[in-house]
């Protein structure tokens, strides 16, 4: 039986520019994916889409060019539950690099043990229609997250986060809401999966990561030279910013290897300078890029 052919993701920018402003030293994306190259680290056959390959020595290239110092890497599902390419990234990168990990019932205590040696801090688990996932599958692994003090990642679409919100609101963790819950921008602050995300952020256990503008914004190009894309992100993110600022974190969600469509790609310039707007208080910049990501992933003070 032949396999229908996968899309495959468009490659980042190749010119990350700096943003126009200066970082605080420390500053961390805390959600970064490296995949492949695929003849050292292969793509999982499950998965749903072929990536480019990104290696990690691309990524470091980025963190020059803006000033990035640290970083969270996330095993993509691209490469299933083998977390080696993560692994590798956080091995060169040294100290200013952690993981989160994917894993399931079979990865044992030693399994585990081994991971966080190799600088995993966290899981990251679906409940979401179009991939692996279910409150079964999080909830007997729960236990494993506990074991070694890991915070939970958690993607959700905005119909699940409402679906699953009584199973959401028992959990017993630090829980990151990732990328904003994928809120979309062309349905306005009003809408019901981000008020939910407003109300779980009044809860110590929550956390919110402001990622993925470049999928769920509306407005994805600059309608004036100069200017920033996803800008119908903004009220969003400076409303969760308002709700929790210690505990809101920012990531580029490099490579962005599963976007299809041309332009969509943002580059990383443009995603710093987006922040500026978001949080025009260098304090709050400053929470949000090094203390918070620096308190969650146990990085060393600057």
């Amino acid at each position: 039986m032949t396999r229908p052919l996968l899309r495959v993701g468009l490659p980042p920018d190749p010119n990350t520019r700096a943003p126009h402003w200066t970082l605080p030293p420390g500053s961390c994306d805390t959600h970064a994916h490296v995949f492949g190259p695929p003849d050292l680290f292969p793509y999982a056959d499950d998965r749903r889409y072929t990536p480019p390959a990104a290696p990690i020595e691309h990524y470091m290239n980025v963190q020059r060019a803006t000033g990035l110092s640290r970083a969270v890497f996330v095993t993509p599902t691209a490469h299933g539950y083998d977390n080696r390419v993560v692994l590798d990234a956080i091995a060169k990168v040294g100290d200013a690099a952690r993981g989160i990990a994917n894993i399931d019932a079979t990865f044992d205590d030693a399994t585990l043990d081994a991971l966080h040696e190799g600088g995993m801090r966290g899981a990251r688990f679906h409940l979401m229609d179009d991939r692996p996932g279910s409150e079964e599958h999080l909830a007997e692994n729960l236990p494993r997250l506990q074991r070694n003090g890991w915070v939970l990642d958690l993607h959700v679409d905005p119909g699940d986060l409402i679906k699953h919100e009584t199973f959401i609101r028992s959990l017993p963790i630090v829980t990151i809401i990732d990328h904003m819950a994928r809120v979309r921008g062309a349905q306005g602050v009003e809408q019901p999966a981000f008020k939910l995300l407003l109300k779980l952020l009044e809860d110590d256990r929550f956390w919110v990561k402001l990622c993925s503008f470049d999928k769920i914004s509306a407005v994805p190009k600059a309608h004036v030279e100069g200017s920033l894309p996803f800008m119908d992100m903004v009220p969003f993110a400076k409303a969760v910013i308002e709700v929790a600022p210690d505990r809101v974190l920012w990531g580029t969600d490099w490579p962005h290897g599963n976007t299809f469509t041309p332009g969509r790609v943002p580059n990383e310039g443009d995603l710093l300078d987006l922040l500026a707007v978001i949080a025009p208080d260098a304090a709050i910049r400053k929470k949000v890029l090094v203390d918070n990501p620096a308190r969650m992933f146990g990085f060393k003070p600057t």
